[in-house]
């Protein structure tokens, strides 16, 4: 019997782009390897945003799949926080896999360190190791911290890790193609480009969403996700709410590093039509998609950040309502040529927003080639297979 180990730092029934990547992708892997592979995947239990809270086994089998979730400290999705969070995930996984033998290690990463676990765990080991990476960490921090001597510190240790970890790997998946130009860098590696994709729960309810809506004079725009620095809504909504008030209503749904600017922001300009709410479970979540007239989706205006492809894409793309989209560089490109009724705009540009969002054409229409062809099913089913090929 073949043995998988499968890391990363979200699991279901977390909230958060990691758990919904990871968790199909393991059911998927334990389905083809069925009487074959056994899958163990270590994780942790739900700790993506300290405001919402939801029950799981620390350890639970479902044939052969065996899920091992570690407690972390909560945090507040600050830097300190998530260093504290990832050293507890790191010595507990070493203590759990030691004197197990595996045949590959995969890890899911987007902040380089679970990847960097892989890479310890499997070297020791002598076996493949098989990254999903889902961010570059490393142009993240060069573009997110202020402080000169953190920055001066902090980088060459990051360049460090990432080059051994990179060096190692035996296949590199890039869940965006805007990232191919800096893994050039990495030369001699099997390569794929498997991205996020659309689960069935959001493909089924977006069947229920009428294509027709009704001619109202203000309409409800819906952002849900992290609040922070990456996404910078503080830069945008209370900017843009403030400037269509009466035309447009903001429903901000979670948590994160950032939001306290975010409420500042609100309170600084005196916002009366932006709602913030806590993080909500996927279904109440999904009947909020469902009712509201746009859609939304922003990332601050970092270099960093022109190369990746937003996973909220892929779930808000299934639904007919028009996709408001401040992204940039791959995303920009992706969003224009794949996402039908869409505004697209400049990160943090809050005149192009309000000027677009004035003249637009108030439509829906169903993304049918969109949903066909990024089913999270189907990706899943292809990515496996390159995982399973190691073994």
């Amino acid at each position: 019997m073949k043995r998988i180990l499968f890391l990363t730092f979200y699991f279901e029934p977390d909230l958060c782009a990691g758990s919904f990547r990871n968790s199909p992708l393991a059911k998927e892997l334990a389905l083809q390897g069925k009487g074959d592979v056994e899958i163990d995947v270590i994780t942790t239990l739900p700790n993506r945003y300290n405001t919402f809270s939801v029950d799981a086994l620390e350890k639970e089998t479902r044939d052969n799949l065996t899920i091992q979730r570690i407690k972390i400290p909560s945090h507040q999705s600050g830097m300190k926080d998530q260093i504290i969070s990832f050293r507890k995930f790191y010595s507990e996984t070493r203590r759990l896999v030691k004197n197990r033998k595996y045949d590959i290690v995969f890890a899911s990463s987007s902040r380089l360190f679970t990847a960097y676990l892989g890479k310890k765990i499997a070297k020791s080991l002598g076996i493949p190791l098989y990254l999903d990476i889902r961010d570059i960490f490393y142009d993240t921090l060069e573009d997110v911290l202020e402080n000169r001597v953190v920055k001066s510190i902090s980088l060459p240790v990051v360049k460090r890790i990432e080059k051994e970890t990179f060096d190692y790997a035996s296949h590199i998946n890039l869940i965006s193609g805007g990232f191919k130009r800096y893994f050039s860098q990495y030369k001699e590696k099997n390569y794929s480009f498997f991205p996020n994709g659309i689960d069935d729960i959001f493909i089924e309810a977006s069947r229920g969403v009428e294509i027709q809506s009704e001619n109202v004079t203000c309409r409800t725009i819906v952002y849900a996700g992290n609040l922070g620095e990456g996404q910078g809504l503080h830069k945008i909504v209370p900017q843009v709410a403030k400037a269509m008030e009466g035309s447009v209503n903001f429903i901000i749904i979670g948590d994160g590093g950032a939001k306290g600017k975010l409420l500042k922001e609100l309170t600084r300009l005196e916002v009366k039509n932006v709602e913030v709410r806590q993080p909500v479970k996927r279904d109440e979540l999904l009947r909020i998609y469902s009712q509201a007239d746009y859609l939304f989706v922003h990332l601050n205006d970092y270099n960093a950040f022109k190369k990746v492809l937003p996973s909220k894409l892929f779930e808000l793309g299934c639904f007919p309502q028009p996709i408001i989209a401040g992204v940039g560089g791959f995303a920009a490109d992706f969003v224009g040529n794949n996402l039908e009724n869409s505004i697209l705009f400049h990160p943090c540009n809050v005149d192009e927003l309000v000027e677009k969002l004035s003249q637009y054409e108030y439509k829906r229409l169903i993304r049918s080639s969109f949903v066909e062809r990024f089913k999270r099913d189907i990706v899943n089913r292809e990515m496996a297979k390159t995982i399973l090929n190691y073994i």
